[in-house]
């Protein structure tokens, strides 16, 4: 009963990937310890070049990048949710005429390298003499881009849920609608709740392509503090401060998906209210 799609291992396929895990692990430690090796055979655990880090002024400077950063995922990340939402409902329309431009707008930002839109938000504007932000030209590239995938995230869903749930709706004379908002979403945000975090995730980390229009996010301003001469070019040291910030960034959005995930799955399931029952003989003799 533990096991549907495949059989258990027995006592030579437990032996062979136990053998498997233990070469593996040995064989990340091993090149884990070879970069590191390379790192302090090269300088770059020398004091020199992470002196830099203890002044108030760079460390303002990582502050500003990750607060520009933060502030670029943030915006995008509300605008992808609304635009995935509006074209995921065209997409689930039973209209043609809502359904076909929805689905070639998603097919067609879905298909358009992320560096590509950034670019042309940016620049083809200033061909023409507009002038537009380079955060709203960020913005805008992350919310078509991740907008159009998390459009088939919530059309994946929704169309995940079994359909004996649409047909009992519209059994009891639902409409289109109310099945949509009170059936499907709370059944199917559960299993998309996973899906939406990574890609808000990958959205966290492309923010990273700013530099191509020299937007000041934190690896744009990461690679001008590590190419300061004085410290010794410390790309290296910086570059690893950089990393860890959005591997701890990214690991708090996991953790609070984690968190949301397991208090929706504890929440009890609600009944409908039932209506007390009207008195009658009052009634009558109000109507009298």
């Amino acid at each position: 009963m533990t096991s549907v799609l495949y059989d258990l291992p027995g006592p030579k396929a437990r032996r062979r990937n136990m053998i498997l895990s233990v070469v593996s692990t040995v064989g990340i430690v091993a090149l884990v310890a070879y970069v590191v090796w390379k790192f302090n055979a090269t300088g770059q655990f020398e004091a020199r070049k992470w002196e830099q880090f203890q002044y108030a002024s760079v460390q303002r400077e990582l502050l500003g990048g990750l607060w520009a950063t933060l502030k670029a995922a943030g915006m995008a990340a509300v605008l992808a949710l609304l635009f995935g939402a509006v074209f995921a409902s065209a997409r689930l329309s039973d209209k043609w005429i809502l359904r076909s431009p929805a689905t070639f707008v998603v097919e067609l930002f879905r298909a358009i390298p992320l560096l590509i839109l950034i670019f042309f938000g940016y620049y083809v504007p200033l061909q023409y003499g507009w002038s537009i932000d380079k955060l709203w030209a960020l913005v805008i590239g992350l919310m078509l881009y991740n907008g159009s995938v998390l459009a088939e995230i919530f059309r994946a869903g929704i169309n995940a849920v079994p359909y004996g749930q649409t047909e009992g709706a519209y059994a009891i004379g639902m409409r289109k609608n109310q099945v949509l908002r009170l059936i499907l979403l709370p059944q199917a945000f559960r299993s998309m709740l996973p899906a939406i975090v990574s890609q808000l995730v990958v959205l966290l980390k492309d923010t990273a392509l700013g530099f191509i229009i020299t937007y000041p996010e934190l690896l744009f301003v990461g690679k001008q503090i590590g190419g300061r001469l004085p410290f010794g070019l410390p790309y290296v040291p910086t570059y690893l401060l950089v990393a860890a910030i959005y591997i701890s960034i990214c690991g708090l959005l996991s953790l609070f998906a984690w968190w949301l995930q397991r208090r929706l799955g504890r929440m009890p399931r609600t009944a409908a209210k039932v209506m007390p029952a009207q008195d009658t003989g009052a009634d009558a003799a109000r109507m009298v």
